[in-house]
């Protein structure tokens, strides 16, 4: 004990009030550091040694035919670190893939990208909370609660921050995928009327829709490729769905497979589901609009009611006030 508290006494001669809390800080990040290795080193498995050992061989002689066929992602880099930054269990991997489809990141590295992303930010977020909290609170006397809190809400503020921003980009892509599917449907109705088929109608669609909905138009690119890839229509179609996310786009599979199971016309259900779809387009309008009213109240009552108020009874009250005060003498 006397050895303990004579290092923080000269700690403290040394560095003033807080420098038992920048010791224990450099202790902290040090000890981190001299952990990550340990965390993000991975054995090296025989049986992948000699795998990457015979593909080396094999990419040796074909190397320049093979070359640009290919793009190596700077994502990649992190592939070493899969066991760190993704996870173990196969339907927390399978929700966080999904989770990263629906706001649009399709790469093969997404789940680790994202995770390397909520590592970086809670580390940088709880760095710059310690250097606040050192700067704040020098030369005085130091709040064990507001140095604790100062350090720990910016990192968890870092650490959640690319959660929020997958929750609102997953958000905005739903909301794009819904107001420009009606406009699909009738311009696919139109392909398939003038005489294409439900797979050039798609592409056309795709090819048309790029300039206002983006990421309506990817997904029917990447239904339409599919499809040229032999995969059969059905499971192509229920992919999207999953992908999307949206009840409407659920339905509409669920018709154009239902019209292929029971050989209906797939012209006429095209016909009957959009027009469903546009009444649905003018129904959310509709609420929406008649939502403003509601939303509208409580601005009125704070802005308008309050300076009326003020207009009509400000003349009474200060007659009475002065009426009060010459009463007095």
């Amino acid at each position: 004990m006397d050895f303990v508290a004579y290092v923080t006494g000269w700690i403290t001669d040394r560095f003033g009030p807080l420098g038992p809390l920048i010791a224990v800080g450099l202790l902290g990040v040090g000890l981190i550091a001299l952990s990550l290795p340990v965390f993000l080193t991975r054995r090296t498995d025989p049986l992948d040694k000699l795998k990457r050992q015979v593909r080396e061989a094999e990419s040796a002689t074909v190397r320049d035919q093979q070359a640009p066929l290919r793009q190596v992602s700077r994502a990649d880099k992190l592939d070493r670190f899969s066991t760190f930054l993704e996870p173990q269990d196969e339907k927390e991997l399978s929700a966080a893939r999904l989770k990263l489809l629906r706001a649009g990141y399709r790469s093969k590295s997404a789940v680790r990208v994202f995770h390397f992303a909520q590592f970086t930010l809670g580390l940088l977020f709880l760095a710059g909370g310690l250097i606040y909290s050192v700067l704040l609170n020098a030369g005085g006397e130091v709040d064990t609660t507001k140095v604790v809190l100062s350090v720990i809400v910016p990192g968890a503020i870092g650490y959640y921050l690319p959660k929020y921003w997958v929750e609102r980009r997953v958000q905005t892509r739903q909301e794009e995928i819904v107001n420009g599917f009606p406009d699909s449907l009738d311009m696919m109705l139109v392909c398939v009327e003038a005489g294409q088929s439900l797979d050039q109608s798609i592409l056309r669609v795709a090819r048309e829709m790029r300039a206002g909905f983006p990421d309506l138009a990817s997904e029917y690119e990447i239904v339409s490729n599919e499809m040229k890839a032999g995969k059969d229509r059905v499971q192509v179609l229920r992919d999207m769905s999953e992908r999307c996310g949206v009840t409407d786009i659920s339905s509409f599979v669920t018709v154009l497979i239902q019209s292929a199971t029971f050989g209906t016309s797939i012209a006429e259900a095209l016909r009957v589901f959009s027009a469903e779809m546009r009444d649905k387009r003018v129904m959310r309008a509709e609420e929406k609009a008649n939502k403003l009213p509601t939303k509208l109240t409580l601005g009125t009552m704070m802005f308008t009611v309050p300076p009326l108020l003020i207009i009509l009874i400000g003349p009474s009250v200060y007659a009475i006030y002065d009426t009060l005060n010459n009463a007095k003498f």
